[in-house]
């Protein structure tokens, strides 16, 4: 019988028997089989991976044949290096030594052999062909003196030829040094730039007796090891040493250095300059050469150092005009159109298309009413309270939630009235400023003094004060006395005693932990912000970026090509005619690498420059294949959502740089130079790109000190910190601590001269002094500048090589 609706089913309690399963041990039950027959499965169905125990012989053999791959790998990028279809093999000669003529070696090679093909590109570069080896070769000899052309030649090169001379050829005596002045500027800045594969050379060898010509060699392999640890020394005296030489550089693996092979790249070969039509000062600049790195397309930009970002109008193939054998050239094959009007033919590879060409805008319209406050909406007052922490605290009774948070009203008060310049920060303790003083007398006396060979005529005073500038001793001294004042008391400052400290600090705020406290960064951004641009994920967004450009299609490396650039500047084209055998190089930009945005560059303070550098100072940087000069602001190199504002770049430090310049996706060398007041240039400090991120929070850190002066058991009257009652009033939810790591609280005022009684967790010594930490937020100031070709000649002969 059915059950109706109106009868009662029996429900089972708690006390219910419940009798145990029946285990079959490691044989399934009847029904397990019965339900696999039936076709039915489990709901779980857990998931194992099979591992493949391969034998010994068969684990052998795999490995044999990961050996296999990558060698073969490894000679088929030899093989298509320096071959009939693909681009010469580019060297690039550097003198370590001064006065050296490096045209001589460049003359050795031409002469190495008979079977040579020797050619010289109108803009100065020699092409060398040696049928027997099946290869050709290019060599470029950079300007001696010239640091900014050296380092261009090193970017595009594939092997870097470095030559000492044995004998000093004026005098006709051995050379003890090896690296000069001149060389060391070079192997700094090489290394920190980023070095190809290198091969490293002695001339004049010969000329010694041959007893000593052994013990030279491994003096010169024992300097060089300093720098390049695994380099051998080539001997550049003969014929047979400089087709040794050519030979190593084509058989040998090639070092890739990350930004060239992510981008394409061109050095010029020729150059052409033709007038627009209805301009005079813009034209098009016709630049032809051999592409190297990733594959180039019409439709997106290029950086020509000097000069600047452009388009690009069209791509022409050319014959090639060096071949390895003088009865055959180079021709690409290919569905291209011919241009009839020029005596040489001309194949179009591809035209820029307007609907698919990159612009060349670098900022953005800021939105004014962008910065207006308006009401939030439900959702976002949903979103703040679920992002919003509960956190207990132990605060003195009567105090707010909002004391407690201690957020400050910035808004409130006109910001504009006060200087953002590091001089309202000026320490003013006698005491300490005196200690300072005093050190750096003593350190001054120390430099002023060294060994010279004087006359003994009284020297005149009048001719040795001109040279000195005193505003500039003075600015130095200054400098000098806050940077040590930095080392010794960091962020330590005095409270104003004629102004309210609630004024003078009012864009300052407290917090509970610097490292767990929160912080919005888009809180009170400036103007700028509205200038720049922003990814959404930046690391998302770089690798994305560079798996689409493995892909992109147009003209390949190895191809003789002819890049029509539109609308340069004819200043600029006759600027670079004037200097002499500077190269002009040419990069492909990667998508918004054209655009500005907060570019972060980690920076370490090189050896040879020992004085402390000032935040928001200018200096000179090539970040890859760009120059600039920007005043950047210094912050810690941490983990974390807050970094730490730092007011110097003292030596022997790593830290962070933040400034407004153009986006550049990491990996990327950086060389940072500092402008002296004779407008020579130094190398301070190395590193890479971080970031571009605006979001880095950057902030600066202030202490206020008190001293105790009464102590009882877990109270303390302090002094000297605040000098109004109502500055203890407004300070009062921050936290206290100490040197000696006690930990307190503001309890209440005492008169009206700026005493109050603390509590803290455990008894004060005498000796102990109060802090209180305040923060702010920091932002750099606008001012990038490219640096272009005409400033860049005029730094070059005043550049100073330590």
């Amino acid at each position: 019988m059915g059950i109706t609706a109106k009868q009662e089913t029996h429900r089972p309690g708690v006390f219910k028997q419940i009798n145990k399963a029946h285990k079959t041990g490691r044989h399934r039950s009847k029904g397990a089989i019965g339900n696999e027959v039936k076709g039915k499965t489990n709901i779980k169905v857990i998931s194992k991976q099979i591992h493949k125990n391969l034998s010994r012989d068969a684990r052998r053999h795999q490995s044999s044949q990961f050996r296999k791959k990558k060698r073969e790998e490894v000679l088929a990028q030899k093989r298509n290096l320096g071959g009939t279809h693909s681009a010469p093999i580019l060297i690039c000669v550097i003198s370590i030594q001064e006065d050296l003529v490096v045209e001589q070696i460049v003359s050795k090679f031409k002469n190495a052999d008979d079977t040579i093909n020797v050619h010289t590109s109108p803009c100065g570069i020699t092409h060398i062909s040696i049928p027997r080896f099946k290869q050709r070769f290019s060599i470029i000899v950079p300007p001696i003196g010239n640091i900014f052309a050296t380092l261009d030649a090193v970017k595009v090169a594939n092997t870097v030829l470095f030559v000492a001379s044995a004998i000093d050829i004026a005098n006709e005596i051995i050379k003890e040094e090896i690296l000069d002045a001149w060389g060391n500027e070079v192997m700094v800045s090489c290394l920190g730039q980023g070095l190809p594969t290198t091969i490293v050379a002695v001339t004049n060898l010969d000329k010694l007796p041959s007893k000593k010509r052994q013990d030279y060699k491994q003096h010169v392999v024992q300097t060089i090891s300093k720098w390049l640890p695994e380099e051998k020394v080539f001997q550049l005296d003969t014929p047979i040493d400089s087709l040794n030489i050519l030979r190593r550089a084509g058989t040998q693996k090639q070092r890739t250095v990350s930004y060239k092979a992510k981008r394409p790249y061109l050095l010029a070969e020729d150059l052409k300059f033709i007038s627009n039509k209805d301009s005079a000062d813009l034209g098009t600049l016709m630049v032809t050469g051999y592409l190297q790195g990733l594959s180039l397309s019409a439709n997106g930009l290029i950086h020509i150092s000097g000069l600047g970002d452009f388009q690009m109008l069209q791509i022409d193939a050319v014959d090639d005009p060096y071949p390895i054998d003088k009865n055959k050239s180079n021709k690409r094959s290919g569905s291209v159109e011919i241009d009839t009007k020029s005596d040489i033919s001309v194949r179009v590879l591809e035209r820029a298309d307007c609907n698919k060409q990159e612009s060349l805008e670098s900022e953005n319209i800021p939105d004014l009413m962008d910065a207006e406050q308006t009401w939030p909406t439900e959702e976002e007052l949903a979103q703040a309270a679920a992002r919003k922490k509960k956190v207990v605290k132990v605060v003195p009774k009567g105090m707010s939630e909002y004391q407690a948070a201690w957020i400050l009203d910035d808004d409130a008060e006109n910001l504009d009235e006060y200087s953002e310049n590091e001089s309202d920060d000026n320490i003013s303790m006698d005491g300490i400023k005196s200690q300072a003083n005093s050190e750096a007398d003593m350190a001054s006396d120390e430099e002023e003094y060294e060994t010279i060979t004087i006359s003994e005529a009284a020297p005149d005073e009048s001719i040795y004060d001109q040279d000195i500038d005193m505003i500039e001793e003075k600015e130095a001294m200054e400098k000098i006395k806050q940077a040590k004042l930095d080392l010794q008391f960091p962020d330590e400052m005095d409270t104003p005693q004629h102004t309210l400290a609630k004024i003078r600090f009012q864009k300052y705020r407290g917090l509970e932990s610097f490292r767990t406290s929160p912080w919005d960064p888009k809180e009170n951004l400036p103007l700028d912000y509205g200038r720049i641009f922003q990814f959404e994920n930046f690391d998302r967004t770089r690798k994305r970026i560079f798996k689409e450009r493995q892909e992109l299609e147009g003209a390949l490396p190895g191809w003789y090509i002819t890049l029509h650039i539109a609308n340069v500047k004819r200043d600029l084209f006759t600027a670079f005619c004037t200097l002499d055998n500077r190269p002009l190089i040419v990069f492909g930009l990667l998508p918004n690498e054209q655009k500005m945005s907060l570019l972060n560059i980690v920076l370490k303070h090189t050896n040879s420059y020992r004085q402390a550098i000032k935040s928001k100072e200018r200096l000179v940087f090539q970040c890859g294949f760009r120059r600039f000069l920007a005043c950047p602001i210094f912050s810690q190199h941490t983990n974390g959502s807050k970094h730490k504002y730092e007011r110097f770049f003292h030596p022997e430090t790593t830290l962070v740089a933040s400034m407004y310049a153009p986006i550049i996706f990491p990996p990327c060398p950086v060389l940072c130079y500092i402008e002296q007041k004779n407008g020579s240039l130094d190398l301070v400090a190395t590193g890479s790109v971080l970031s571009a991120n605006p979001d880095r929070i950057v902030v600066k850190r202030i202490i206020l000190s008190g001293h105790p002066f009464k102590v009882h058991k877990h109270s303390a009257i302090v002094r000297f910190m605040f000098f109004h009652r109502e500055d203890i009033n407004w300070f009062k939810p921050v936290r206290l601590r100490t040197k000696y790591g006690r930990r307190g609280h503001i309890k209440e005022p005492l008169g009206t001269h700026g005493h109050m009684k603390c509590i803290f967790n455990g008894q004060l010594k005498s000796q102990d002094t109060v802090l209180m930490n305040l923060y702010k937020r920091v932002f750099p100031k606008w001012t990038y500048e490219p640096l272009l070709l005409t400033e860049v000649s005029e730094k070059e002969d005043n550049m100073n090589i330590d």
